[in-house]
């Protein structure tokens, strides 16, 4: 079969989008504490036949600029973060096709619990759930969760490897054809089909049996964005779908080799995994039309949206001294969380001690720099491009206007993709594994992967 993209809804929920000012726009909906506000997103995303609608999520608002949230409320920089796996469900109420992912803690949340959540949004919605698997970024979200400080960076993928084993362990434990439900005898389910688990390792204790039964799907789609080294290594053995965040075809192609590498090491076959940029239409029926929008969407961010997403995602206090003055190399290296931001501005500034003024310039937080702009041919052969070159497999496509930057992208972009042959014009079946071509997994099959160290 001709290779197809695939295609993600980034969302959050939230008060605005991943851009922090797009609640700013004045064709923004403004009720995005409502059910309703998700649903019609969800309706736009299936009707474009989107693969997935995917919500990020942080267990903090924005906190670290200056140690203080008071800019957070007041500028409307996601300070509103509702729990995704609930509106989510809202979503999967108002959709029949469209796969649901969305994002829980390694590092703060209990095995069982997520295996449990997951799985049971698995059933409810026929096969559709996934779940992006995170280690988290900062101090603050530490200090919501009981915690003083967050955990060092390799450390919390060690123990996210573990985390995976007990999940996935769970997901287990129910064979398919457990359940009879014999009325006449009496019998609900085969014991013998299904397992405690048992497990007692380094990080974790967790007994079981598990409580939910496999799904149409075996279980959830597991999401990965992991940018660093021992990111792409955890990325390489589990995930099935992951989020990348290259600027340009070199990058993109270099970052898919290595993950896709990962993979074969972890014996996995890298055809079962796809991986998805981060990308920012901007389109319209024509280029000037796009150009006309992309002008107005220049003039919602602030400077304190940049800097705040930036303290938040390093982990680091940009606000701790002048702009313009250097950051130590100490300071660089002190920062944690999405480590491929820092060290894109190193590269990308050619500066060794950048300062904070560098970090805005030069990361895009915040910004919609690297937005695509143009029509239907412009954004198409754009992400043609990245597509055909092995930048990618997919897109994870990100908004400016909600809904209207998803409605944009389904009446432009996606007919002149599918006229390509470039993506599909229906779904495949009733699953989110079927729809992205993924086998059904079997029982236990994860364990056959030998375990990666960390280096």
């Amino acid at each position: 079969m001709t290779r197809q993209m695939v295609m993600v809804g980034f969302l959050q929920a939230q008060n605005c989008t991943n851009l922090p000012s797009s609640w700013r726009h004045p064709e923004s909906r403004d009720d995005s504490m409502s059910a309703d506000y998700y649903q019609e997103i969800g309706r736009i995303l299936e009707s474009g036949r989107f693969h997935m609608a995917f919500f990020d999520d942080r267990l903090a608002m924005p906190d670290r600029y200056g140690n203080d949230h008071a800019h957070t409320v007041e500028y409307g920089i996601r300070c509103v973060k509702m729990d995704p796996l609930v509106v989510l469900t809202c979503m999967g109420m108002a959709t029949e096709r469209l796969g649901l992912g969305a994002t829980a803690s390694t590092t703060y949340f209990e095995p069982f619990d997520v295996a449990r959540r997951f799985a049971t949004l698995d059933l409810m919605s026929g096969g559709r759930a996934a779940w992006n698997v995170v280690t988290s970024l900062n101090d603050g979200e530490a200090q919501n969760m009981g915690k003083d400080a967050h955990l060092e960076h390799d450390y919390r993928y060690d123990r996210a490897d573990e985390f995976m084993e007990v999940v996935l362990g769970h997901w287990d434990a129910w064979e398919d054809g457990s359940l009879i439900m014999d009325k006449k005898s009496g019998r609900f389910a085969d014991p013998a089909k299904v397992k405690r688990l048992d497990h007692k390792g380094e990080f974790f204790k967790s007994r079981g049996p598990f409580t939910v039964p496999r799904s149409a799907q075996g279980h959830p789609v597991v999401i990965q964005a992991g940018a660093s080294g021992r990111g792409q290594r955890f990325a390489g053995r589990w995930g099935e779908v992951i989020f990348t965040a290259a600027r340009n075809v070199t990058a993109a192609r270099e970052g898919y080799a290595a993950v896709k590498n990962e993979a074969a090491k972890a014996g996995r076959d890298p055809d079962q995994m796809f991986l998805c940029n981060l990308t920012t239409p901007v389109c319209g029926a024509t280029k000037a039309e796009a150009e006309d929008k992309m002008a107005l969407i220049n003039k919602l961010p602030l400077e304190i949206d940049a800097l705040s997403l930036l303290a938040e995602a390093l982990n680091h206090d940009f606000a701790s001294k002048p702009l313009d003055e250097p950051l130590t190399t100490q300071e660089l290296q002190g920062m944690q969380g999405i480590l491929g931001i820092r060290d894109g501005v190193l590269k990308t500034s050619g500066k060794s001690n950048p300062s904070a003024r560098d970090f805005v310039t030069f990361s895009g937080r915040g910004q919609v720099h690297d937005a695509i702009v143009g029509g239907p041919k412009e954004v198409a052969d754009r992400l043609e491009e990245m597509f055909v070159e092995r930048g990618c497999d997919g897109f994870v496509i990100a908004a400016t206007i909600v809904p209207g930057s998803y409605a944009d992208v389904v009446k432009h972009v996606v007919p002149e993709l599918q006229r390509r042959g470039l993506f599909h014009k229906d779904y495949a079946g009733k699953t989110l594994r079927e729809n992205l071509g993924l086998k059904r997994p079997a029982a236990g099959a994860w364990k056959t992967q030998p375990r990666v160290a960390a280096e």
